[in-house]
């Protein structure tokens, strides 16, 4: 009887952390079940048939974009040696570190009619015809496609890595000769990792709302937030939300059954160890240059205009506001992630004190909202804390300041609320990871010692869980040091993060004035990318 009343805390724990995800989706969900017929007819004539061909393109484009940038790359890293494969088997990453919308205004900046290509090109040539407009659909595709290809760069590398020399072994006894075995036997083996590091690139597609705004391009993302803060209607942007919801939740079901379908291609370690054959001379130079082009697209030229235009803005726009934009970032950011890290840490020993089915079901829809994004959970939280200030103002009117609008809109508990619901994700997988670490009989010789309950967790997995628990700090901290729309949609007044900034300049088409604070986000971004490098460096 005590270990039932035991284990049903402990889904009762996790039961209600995934309330802080499950509640907004379904007051956005909710929307969509009930519509309402004037928004429908508006959004359905006006609306919806551009976003639905917008955002059908884009992900097509960066799926395309993404597959011939990424798929080359990690081929020639897991199976071949060439002049500098080691340094770019860690470099490629680098562009995580590189939020999409800061190399969106970098690019611009550097591509567009005034800018130092183009005025190159007038110069020299008398004519810039020839440059293809930056701004335009396949500019955006482009940006993101640079910007995401390392989500399927580090599964497809993996995945050729543990068993691409197999592949090719066994196709080459089928006659085969190495390209048709690549084709033929290795490329469909990897599909599943391919499949995943697509998706999860689609669904940062989806999620994006930097990016697609600087380039004025109508997307799901930018028409929730026009919606909500242009139109002040919020409904609207709710109905708009149950839509990109609907969508998400697409990818994630087809995701999850790619990567369901992974295990057949592992082949253990000794595989991933394997002599890496050598390319001839001339292969060899095109390899590193084909690997220079993109590191230097993606990361390098982006990041040097950043540092120069950085350079210019020092003098001019460095001033007492930025200690406040790296105080208010740096204080979401670590409150965010001490939460985090708290919630993860709950629900990954909830799951571990009960195993049934039920609970990591629990701990499954507590962790779904990684794949939400921003815009859709800053109105699914901001929905139901302003139904909740409206009751308490009705019940507590006599006892309030007379004028006072709101209770806990627009304060600090709804921005984290939030950061809990999107990020969750990111700090429970490492702090399980290492929870998976600890035995059983570390675990029973605790219990002989007299532990048990929250002493056990405090005394014994909390010493065990610092490695875990560090990373999902740092990992946390980066996302929400990065995070945009969620900050810009739910945060106090006055509480302008760096995020918040280089959207207010980017807005106003200042690229040179936007390159201070994205700096300082590309530096704190680097951060977890050189943690993930040593964990996989080949």
């Amino acid at each position: 009887m005590a270990l039932f009343h035991s284990t049903r805390r402990w889904f009762g724990v996790a039961a209600v952390f995934s309330l802080i995800t499950l509640t907004p989706l379904a007051v956005i969900l909710s929307a969509f079940l009930d519509p309402s017929p004037d928004i429908w007819a508006h959004l359905s004539e006006f609306v919806l048939p551009r976003l639905l061909w917008n955002t059908f393109v884009l992900m097509l484009g960066v799926s395309i974009g993404g597959l011939l940038l990424a798929v080359p790359l990690a081929w020639l890293i897991a199976m071949y040696d060439f002049p500098g494969r080691r340094f770019f088997s860690w470099a490629l990453m680098l562009p995580l570190a590189m939020p999409a919308y800061v190399m969106a205004f970098t690019q611009i900046g550097l591509f567009d009619f005034t800018g130092p290509i183009q005025t190159w090109m007038r110069e020299v040539w008398g004519t810039s015809a020839a440059m293809p407009p930056i701004r335009s659909t396949g500019g955006v595709i482009l940006v993101m496609s640079l910007a995401l290809y390392p989500y399927i760069y580090l599964l497809a590398r993996d995945a050729f890595a543990s068993m691409g020399r197999r592949a090719l072994e066994a196709g080459q006894s089928l006659g085969l000769s190495r390209r048709q075995a690549f084709f033929r036997v290795a490329l469909p083996m990897a599909r599943p990792w391919i499949v995943g590091g697509v998706s999860l690139a689609l669904m940062e597609t989806l999620a994006d709302f930097g990016t697609v705004s600087i380039f004025n391009y109508d997307a799901f993302t930018t028409a929730i937030y026009k919606a909500w803060f242009g139109l002040f209607s919020l409904s609207s942007a709710s109905q708009l939300a149950s839509l990109l919801v609907l969508l998400v939740f697409v990818l994630v079901w087809y995701e999850l059954r790619a990567r369901g379908r992974r295990a057949y291609t592992v082949t253990g370690r000794g595989s991933i160890q394997a002599k890496r054959d050598r390319l001839p001379t001339l292969s060899g130079l095109v390899a590193t240059a084909w690997a220079s082009v993109v590191l230097g697209l993606a990361f390098v030229i982006p990041f040097g205009q950043l540092l120069w235009w950085c350079r210019q803005a020092i003098e001019t726009d460095l001033d007492a506001r930025y200690i406040s934009f790296v105080w208010y970032s740096l204080l979401l950011a670590g409150l965010a992630a001490v939460a985090v890290a708290v919630v993860a840490l709950l629900i990954s020993y909830a799951q571990r004190r009960d195993a049934r089915q039920r609970t990591r079901f629990a701990v499954r829809l507590a962790t779904l909202g990684y794949a939400v994004p921003g815009t859709v959970l800053a109105v699914g939280v901001f929905i139901p804390i302003a139904w909740l200030d409206n009751v308490l103002l009705n019940l507590f009117s006599s006892y309030l300041p007379e004028g006072q609008t709101a209770i806990f809109k627009g304060t600090l508990l709804v921005m984290i609320l939030a950061y809990i619901a999107r990020f969750l994700a990111v700090g429970f997988q490492s702090v399980d990871a290492a929870m998976q670490r600890i035995t059983r009989s570390q675990e029973e010789t605790a219990r002989v010692l007299g532990e048990s309950g929250w002493g056990l967790l405090r005394r014994l997995y909390l010493p065990l869980l610092q490695g875990g628990l560090f990373t999902a700090l740092l990992m946390v901290f980066v996302d929400v040091m990065k995070e945009m729309p969620i900050t810009l949609m739910t945060r106090p007044f006055g509480w302008d993060t760096l995020a918040v900034r280089v959207f207010e300049m980017t807005s106003e088409g200042e690229w040179e004035r936007a390159a201070l604070p994205s700096v300082a986000i590309v530096l704190v971004g680097l951060l977890p990318v050189i943690l993930l490098a040593q964990r996989r460096h080949a």
